[in-house]
């Protein structure tokens, strides 16, 4: 499944459509009349940065700061990373803000895209710059999925599967998770321990404990609701 909307002035419907229903990439759908404003706060992409905390080696991307980190990814596949990016640095820090609510539907919710690439073409041996990923519902109160890991595989962790998915080059849904690549979360999995069932704020934070930068392209909403 994947999530297109449906807005009509104030008023939001979300609707859930089988993934191949139109080809190419998924956008939000609204009715005809709606304006711009409607279509952005409908995006199931980033929409505002709230705030970012450079790490030590951030600098690439900055030049394209903030509309780097906006709208679907641009993923350059298996083999190889994409520029389309913005460096944190050596522990820095993002907090981002969707155009749509997360919700908890089934299977994953969002998924944060970075520019890993397999070494060699063997899918064990990532090029991974690791990064912790938190979800907010106000943008005060965080809950962090457990990125622990320090080698392969690095589980609930943003930054080391391949982004398959780019706006530019091909029509991959960068809003289905079994196609799109990048790094799928569930808020089921942080609801056991009274996580949010919905989020509208999402924060990554480079590990500084591991070796590498991260590099944020996209964040998806794979299960949203218009705000």
């Amino acid at each position: 499944m994947t999530t297109r909307y449906s807005a009509a002035g104030a008023a939001a419907v979300l609707l859930f459509v089988p993934l191949g229903c139109g080809g190419g990439a998924a956008a939000p759908e609204l009715d005809a009349g709606d304006d711009g404003g409607a279509i952005a706060a409908c995006s199931p992409y980033v929409t505002n940065v709230v705030s970012v905390t450079y790490g030590s080696g951030a600098g690439f991307g900055q030049d394209r700061f903030p509309d780097v980190v906006y709208g679907p990814p641009r993923g350059g596949g298996l083999l190889a990373g994409s520029l389309d990016v913005l460096s944190l640095g050596n522990g820095g820090s993002i907090v981002v803000e969707l155009g749509t609510t997360i919700v908890d539907g089934p299977g994953a919710d969002f998924t944060v895209f970075e520019n890993p690439f397999e070494i060699g073409g063997d899918p064990e041996r990532p090029y991974a710059d690791v990064g912790t990923v938190e979800v907010s519902a106000d943008g005060v109160v965080w809950h962090a999925f457990s990125c622990t890991a320090t080698s392969y595989p690095y589980g609930p962790c943003a930054g080391w599967h391949p982004v398959l998915a780019n706006a530019d080059a091909n029509g991959i849904d960068p809003l289905d998770p079994s196609a799109s690549g990048g790094d799928p979360f569930d808020l089921a999995d942080l609801r056991v321990d009274g996580g949010p069932s919905e989020a509208t704020h999402v924060r990554i934070t480079d590990r500084a404990d591991l070796p590498g930068d991260f590099d944020l392209d996209a964040v998806g909403v794979v299960h949203g609701r218009c705000r």
